[in-house]
């Protein structure tokens, strides 16, 4: 599939026709970064405030959302207590932008616009930092089951009032004509729409077999501090699209995707930028199958999630952790005889005893949540650590390696 993808339709949000949103990408700029004329090859975009909060520093040399005198703290996690989302059971699709050169557009994206891959001071890997509007679209995702889960998260350096940004599911009979998008029997997307001080709204239109059907927008809060990445999920299952965005379930629409849609691809879409503000997305997982935590436990004898998640290099746990942790504390309290065995598990990463230190730390870090989070009794649960030792996929790609980092619940 050529590198530079071209869309000629609308959403019914848009209010800019087809000649104001799409240009046209000369074929010798294929996997390349297209600079605003004004600014040298060298030197990218930079963009400050006045408050000293993390400015967006995007160039060759040195790649970073500088956060001098600021640190963020993450949400514990007691504030994502009504936190649902379980992830997917395996992970296809992991995109961290860790092959990619800083400065150099992501190479299995496709896009009419222009961005890069950058580093941000303070925080985790890279980023892929979208700097025009137009049409973003990874290689990766070309098949989306009945059953799957999408997350990601994002930062836009300075949250002043846009057009937004579209992350939409589409059915596209030939994926080598994007430009069908609109037209496909069946999409469902998301807009969010920050305004000043981080304050906005977002909402989602679904669209079956060609009728569309818009939300009422919701008031969003979520970017108003700069220097947090915002978390969104997805989770389909079947007709139902449940949609959340860090700790809150925005929507649950039961009859979001029309039954046996056959969904084929992911896009970002933005509609206008003014050039003085980024959106900015990192840590993309896409992951199938229902999660099914009681029959694996009580039959199978072995549940392994993805669900519960680390900051790197460490056993403190991710806020959202909540919903896989809540799923295993119900169904321990459902089986009061039931014990288990915590065990984790790291990728190749890094050295062998690191590793495996690490993941006897994360197991019991897990164990430690459950008592004090949910009440499950201590003497009911062990815990253990394999480091990389047992993998159960490929350290060679990204996905293989978030397939090994997990933790696994071993019925006693």
């Amino acid at each position: 599939m050529n590198k530079l993808i071209f869309f000629s339709s609308l959403l019914c949000f848009s209010l800019f026709g087809h000649a104001q949103i799409l240009k046209k990408i000369s074929d010798k700029v294929k996997n390349k970064i297209e600079k605003p004329a004004n600014k040298p090859a060298s030197d990218t975009t930079i963009v400050q405030n006045e408050e000293n909060k993390p400015v967006v520093e995007s160039n060759n040399t040195d790649n970073k959302i500088k956060n001098e005198n600021e640190q963020p703290v993450s949400a514990s996690i007691k504030t994502y207590s009504k936190y649902d989302f379980v992830p997917g059971e395996r992970i296809i699709w992991f995109e961290d932008f860790a092959p990619d050169a800083i400065g150099d557009l992501p190479d299995k994206w496709n896009t009419n616009g222009a961005g890069e891959t950058v580093t941000i001071q303070g925080k985790e890997g890279k980023w892929f930092m979208l700097t025009q509007k137009g049409f973003y679209m990874p290689d990766g995702v070309d098949s989306l089951p009945e059953n799957f889960t999408l997350e990601y998260d994002m930062l836009i350096d300075q949250p002043v009032h846009s057009w937004g940004i579209f992350s939409a599911f589409a059915e596209l009979k030939n994926r080598d004509k994007p430009e069908d998008w609109q037209s496909s029997n069946n999409t469902f997307s998301l807009n969010i729409l920050p305004g000043g001080e981080g304050i906005g709204s977002c909402s989602y239109d679904r669209r079956k077999m060609g009728e569309g059907e818009a939300a009422t927008s919701t008031q969003i809060t979520y970017f108003k501090d700069i220097s947090k990445p915002v978390h969104i999920a997805f989770w389909r299952q079947k007709e139902r699209m449940r949609v959340y965005i860090n700790e809150d379930k925005v929507w649950d629409v039961p009859k979001a995707i029309v039954a046996g849609a056959k969904l084929n691809s992911f896009i970002f879409w933005i509609q206008l930028t003014d050039g003085n503000w980024h959106f900015l997305i990192g840590n993309l997982k896409l992951a199938v199958g229902a999660p099914d935590t009681r029959n694996k436990i009580l039959t199978q004898n072995k549940w392994v999630t993805h669900g519960i998640l680390f900051d790197v290099n460490s056993d403190k746990i991710k806020p959202e952790s909540f919903g896989t942790l809540k799923e295993m504390a119900n169904v321990m309290k459902e089986n009061a005889d039931l014990k288990v065995k915590i065990v984790g598990h790291t990728d190749a990463d890094g050295k062998d005893d690191a590793n495996l230190d690490l993941s006897k730390r994360r197991a019991a870090s897990v164990k430690a949540a459950l008592a004090k989070e949910f009440g499950i009794d201590e003497s009911r649960m062990e815990t253990d650590g394999k480091g990389e030792s047992e993998p159960i996929d490929k350290n060679d790609t990204p996905a293989g390696k978030a397939n090994n980092r997990r933790v696994e619940f071993i019925k006693i």
